[in-house]
Parts: structure tokens; C-alpha cells; sequence
């Protein structure tokens, strides 16, 4: 069976399924073996004068992964162990910290800090940097290496130190690792407001999960809510079915998403089935800069197809779906192989979902200062045909009255997360019944 994964970057804290697929094999010409051989040619040189030994599979392991980190950021290698760190991640539960990283310039970088976990309590937040864990630098070093520091026992403390940009100091951060388990739905009720919040699309059971929320919402309520705020935001993606899946949960028909190839004739097209479950009820769809791939599709499909407000911050802009390639029982390829688009045929390579109503994140006190990590800002992203200018996109220079309040002020009436808060009423205000008047009322008699 083969799954299309829709992912914001290398993850630890998230896993991705494997996929399984006949890879092709294309004709080589004459210059592409000269190639070949130069290539020989510095293989068998630094095996054999390197100033350390070196083996043969950390060599070609190490060529493999560069020929594929030439491409984009999202194809890769897998070997054996990082199929188990999918199985670990994607099937059971581990010791660590819930935190999505990607290394850049040799330097750890925060993506996400997954909700209820170790890093998100402790206020790790997209963009920051982890230079020391438990004082010894990891600099110079691999993600992986990174990764496997991170992970323990539950129960056990590790001190991060961190640089966050903006902030003059490193800071220390000391954490103490949790059993991290994918729960990929949770769901509440908010002033009749049904809030479905969907942390990641790599579960196979997340659109069942989302079915099951709207029903326990309706279930608590003995009734339908007056609306739903569907919470995608920090959510790097997943599998491409489930994302079609929860997106034709909301919808009655028209496209979804549209896949497209390297071929012009290559392109895969998914629409909706009839039966709204939100039976038609508002919605508002929270983004910000940590959505990424499969939570855009189904903020793009809601957005194009008119079923839903999309609030909050422009989403990560990560357009592009990658294959999972079985190369053998051990080792597999993780291969871009389409970009995607929105039903209006928009790709969100790049540029992102464009919220209809922009409403920063006022309870992060550095919400301001604080820069956002974007698919743009990743080294050889695809590139989209449209260009892109952030600072036009996300602030037209003129302060918004409706946004003035401070992080603190904000506390002081109860509001910890001010774009949730934001939504909350916003839906409340659109399902209110209609006010009954003289005009519309029943007729009064004569007098």
C-alpha cells in the first residue's frame, strides 16, 4: 500500500509513515557515467587516505544524503535506524521532550513544541535555537545525534540552553522527559463553541478522531454547538489522506486538493463526498506560521471552497508531497515527488495560507519580536512562481485597535491564548439566532 506524506521538516517529537513503491530505474547517457566515475574516483580516495579510517557504508551514506540535500529540504535518506525512529514514533509512545527540530548552519532550530508536552509547558517556541544540552555544545554535530540526546527515560532532566532571537542572553532551560504519546484530536467545549484541535495528520485515525470530537461536542452539548473553531495551528502535517479525509468532513462536494507531477499530464485530483457533519454550522480555521502541508490543505480546501473563515497568522508554505520509496527490508528514499495545490489551483509553495482575518498571538509576550520559520526561509525549497513579500503580507505599518492589548493585560482577564479567545467569539457572534423584530415578528393587531 502506498502513503504520500505531506511534512514541515525533519521531526523528532512527530513521526511519518512508511510507504512502500517500485521505484523506476532511467536511462543513463554517456556523460552521466563520466560522472560516475569522478565520483569513484573520490570515493576510493578518501577511503583510502583520509587521515581516519573510514568504512565504506558511512561513505556512501554520507554521499547519498548529500545527493538528495542538493535537491530540497524535505527528500531524504532512510536507514535502518531512522525507520525504527518512525516506527517508534508513529506506532507507540517514547521518552522525551515533544519537540519538532531541524538543523540549520550546524545549529539545532526549533520547528514546534507539541501541546502538553515538556517543551511546549516550558515555553520553547519556534525559531529558537539549542546550543548546549546539559552544558556540552552541539555545534558541528548531526540531528540525529541531537535527537538521541534529547530522548531518556521518563522521568529523567535534561538542561537546554537557548537562544532565542530578539533576547540580548542564552537562557537555560531544565526539562524533565515524559512518555510523548501521538494524540493527534483533542476537543472542548467554549461558550457553546466546539474547539477541535488537530496536532498532527500522521496517524492513520486522525480523520476518524476529528468524527469522533464532533460527535462527543454534540454529545456534551445534548445539542449541535453554535459553531466549531478547528485549531491547526503549530501542526507540521502528515499523511495526505488523512488531510483529504478531515477536510471532506466539513465539506459536501467540490475539489479538495489537486497533486501535480513533473509531467503536465500528471495530475491526481480529490473531492469531496456529501455529509457535512458540521451540518453547515460556522467555522473558523486557526493557523499560524507552525501549520504546515496537510493542516494547509485542509485550511486551503475549507478557504477556497468557502466553508470557512481562516484566522491567525500566513501558514509555513510547504507545497510540496513526498513519497516513501522501499529501496530494500532496511532502507528506503523519502522523495518529493508532486507539489499540491488548492482548489482555486493555488500553490501554497513558499507563500502559505493567506488568513481572511489576520490576528496575531498578543498572549506571547515576543510575539512581536520573535521571527517566524518559514519553508522559505529552508535552504533549496522549491520555488514558486509568484513571488512572495513577507513584510507586505504581514504588516501593513499601521497598528490595529483591536490588537493593542499586552500579554499581561490579557492575563489579567483570564485570556491565555488570545487568538483561541479571538475565534471563540467571533463564532459565537455568527451563530447567534437572528433578533426578532416588529418587522420580521408575528403582526401585532389594529389599535
Amino acid at each position: 500500500m502506498t502513503k504520500t506524506l505531506l511534512r514541515s521538516a525533519a521531526l523528532f517529537g512527530a513521526g511519518i509513515l512508511v510507504a512502500t513503491l517500485t521505484p523506476a530505474i532511467g536511462a543513463v547517457d554517456v556523460g552521466t557515467y563520466k560522472e560516475l566515475d569522478q565520483f569513484m574516483n573520490v570515493f576510493e580516495r578518501a577511503r583510502s587516505d583520509y587521515v581516519d579510517k573510514v568504512d565504506d557504508r558511512t561513505l556512501i551514506k554520507g554521499a547519498i544524503e548529500g545527493m538528495l540535500a542538493s535537491l530540497d529540504p524535505h527528500s531524504s535518506y532512510l536507514d535502518a535506524r531512522d525507520r525504527r525512529n518512525m516506527r517508534t514514533q508513529t506506532e507507540g509512545a517514547y521518552g522525551g521532550l515533544g519537540l519538532s527540530v531541524t538543523m540549520e548552519d550546524g545549529a539545532v532550530k526549533i520547528m514546534t513544541a507539541q501541546e502538553d508536552t515538556p517543551a511546549q509547558k516550558a515555553g520553547l517556541k519556534t525559531g529558537d535555537f539549542i546550543t548546549h544540552l546539559d552544558s556540552r555544545l552541539l555545534y558541528g554535530g548531526t540531528l540525529d545525534e541531537a535527537v538521541d540526546q534529547m530522548r531518556g527515560k521518563p522521568g529523567s532532566k535534561i538542561t537546554l540552553t537557548v537562544v532565542r532571537p530578539g533576547r540580548d542572553k542564552p537562557f537555560d532551560v531544565t526539562l524533565t522527559r515524559e512518555l510523548i504519546q501521538l494524540k493527534p484530536v483533542k476537543w472542548e467545549v467554549r461558550n457553546q463553541v466546539g474547539i477541535i484541535n488537530i496536532n498532527t495528520f500522521v496517524n492513520s485515525n486522525t480523520g476518524d478522531s476529528v468524527k469522533a470530537a464532533i460527535a462527543d461536542i454534540q454529545k456534551s452539548l445534548g445539542r449541535d454547538p453554535l459553531g466549531y473553531v478547528v485549531d491547526l495551528r503549530s501542526n507540521p502535517g502528515g499523511l495526505l489522506d488523512q488531510a483529504i479525509e478531515v477536510s471532506d468532513i466539513f465539506l459536501e462536494r467540490g475539489e479538495i486538493v489537486s497533486q501535480r507531477g513533473r509531467e503536465k499530464t500528471d495530475i491526481e485530483r480529490r473531492y469531496a463526498t456529501p455529509g457535512d457533519l458540521a451540518h453547515g454550522l460556522p467555522i473558523i480555521v486557526l493557523v499560524d506560521a507552525g501549520s504546515a502541508s496537510a493542516a494547509e490543505i485542509v485550511a486551503g480546501a475549507l478557504q477556497d471552497q468557502k466553508r470557512a473563515l481562516v484566522m491567525g497568522e500566513r501558514s509555513f508554505g510547504k507545497g510540496s508531497v513526498q513519497t516513501v520509496i522501499e529501496l530494500s527490508d532496511e532502507t528506503a528514499l523519502k522523495l518529493t515527488t508532486a507539489r499540491y495545490y488548492t482548489p482555486s489551483g493555488r500553490s501554497v509553495q513558499e507563500g502559505g495560507i493567506n488568513p481572511d482575518i489576520v490576528v496575531p498571538q498578543l498572549s506571547d509576550s515576543d510575539y512581536k519580536s520573535r521571527p517566524r520559520l518559514r519553508e522559505a526561509d529552508l535552504r533549496r525549497h522549491l520555488i514558486n512562481e509568484a513571488k512572495i513579500d513577507d513584510k507586505v503580507l504581514e504588516d501593513d505599518g499601521k497598528p490595529d485597535p483591536r490588537f493593542i492589548l499586552t500579554a499581561e493585560a490579557l492575563k489579567k482577564q483570564g485570556i491565555d491564548d488570545f487568538q483561541l479567545d479571538y475565534a471563540v467569539k467571533a463564532i459565537a457572534r455568527m451563530g447567534q439566532p437572528p433578533l426578532r423584530t416588529a418587522e420580521n415578528g408575528p403582526k401585532a393587531g389594529a389599535r
